[in-house]
């Protein structure tokens, strides 16, 4: 099927998605909406969109948009998906879906009111390598999982102001890029039983560093950090019984490598069923069309329990840490 996109906040994750999303069969870039026409008029020109628009109200008016990327700060999600949900389009945000669990709830429900797809961006839970794992730990390929470390941050050298430092938007280590560590730990490990925290907090409230322990099924166990002030390896290494997985750039590998603890066979190269497309972003657009296609309400692989689950647990660690933000009971 052909699915006509739009684009809501023409910002530097919009421009990523949009190159993968160029890539995809079936998928038509339509239209991007910003507070700036002449921002939207250069995103259009140099992404290939056909339409641009001055106001996100103009985008969710145009009737040859069926569905919407929404990539605009975290703390303005709720107002963004609501809008476009009423407008009548499908929705894809970019996560953290929202601030806080309860605000995901109302979102969710909203879009079942109004028989739309709504689906949280998380790349990672739709992208082939990662899926080739989770196969492989359901099949026993790799052993039993009993220790997990994953890691993600970069140094955030940008104005106050910026989203990824200005609590008003939602900023923080946590919500940004923590949350692909605990993603990833739930994808293999399961729903975790026991989560704590610590973090160093910023003068303005947000966490610039925070360290995440937890305790999964079977007893297995997780170490997460993110960071606004580090130069982190962004790697995942998930130790068995009989070996060692590791995943460079985990949230978007290219592959994954399986060395077993016997050093029989050497090391064996774990690839998805599919090439990876692109970055790996189209392959969260290629299971959105699906679901859309199929009339799903929700997609099987980043379903609403589960984007709920971590939004949980970020509440939680939040609240551990000492992270409040605007809205925040």
């Amino acid at each position: 099927m052909t699915l006509r996109w739009g684009v809501l906040g023409p910002g530097r994750i919009a421009r990523t998605f949009a190159r993968d999303l160029a890539l995809v069969p079936g998928a038509e870039l339509t239209a991007v909406g910003s507070r700036s026409l002449e921002r939207a008029s250069a995103f259009a020109r140099e992404l290939g969109f056909a339409s641009a628009y001055g106001s996100y109200a103009e985008l969710l008016a145009d009737d040859a948009v069926d569905a919407v990327y929404v990539a605009s700060p975290h703390a303005l999600h709720v107002e963004h998906v609501t809008a476009a949900l009423e407008a009548g389009k499908h929705v894809l945000c970019e996560k953290p879906l929202t601030l806080r669990a309860a605000d995901a709830e109302q979102l969710f429900a909203l879009a079942q009111r109004h028989d739309r797809l709504l689906m949280e961006a998380m790349w990672t839970a739709c992208h082939p390598v990662v899926l080739a794992v989770q196969q492989g730990l359901r099949e026993g390929a790799f052993g039993a999982p009993r220790q997990l470390h994953a890691e993600m941050g970069f140094v955030v050298d940008l104005p106050p102001e910026d989203r990824l430092l200005d609590p008003e938007l939602g900023a923080g280590a946590l919500l940004d890029m923590g949350i692909y560590p605990l993603t990833v730990a739930h994808l293999f490990l399961g729903e975790a039983e026991e989560l704590t925290a610590t973090a160093s907090l910023s003068p303005t409230g947000i966490d610039l560093d925070i360290a995440v322990a937890g305790r999964y099924p079977g007893g297995a166990l997780a170490t997460m950090t993110a960071s606004l002030t580090s130069c982190s390896a962004h790697r995942a290494e998930l130790a068995t019984d009989r070996g060692r997985l590791v995943m460079e750039d985990f949230f978007h590998p290219r592959v994954a490598t399986y060395t077993p603890a016997t050093g029989d066979g050497g090391a064996t190269v774990v690839e998805g069923r599919e090439p990876v497309i692109g970055g790996g972003m189209a392959h969260e657009a290629i299971e959105f069309a699906r679901c859309v296609d199929a009339g799903l309400l929700e997609s099987p692989l980043v379903p609403h329990a589960q984007t709920l689950t971590i939004m949980r647990q970020m509440d939680a660690l939040r609240a551990m840490v000492g992270v409040r933000y605007a809205g925040d009971r």
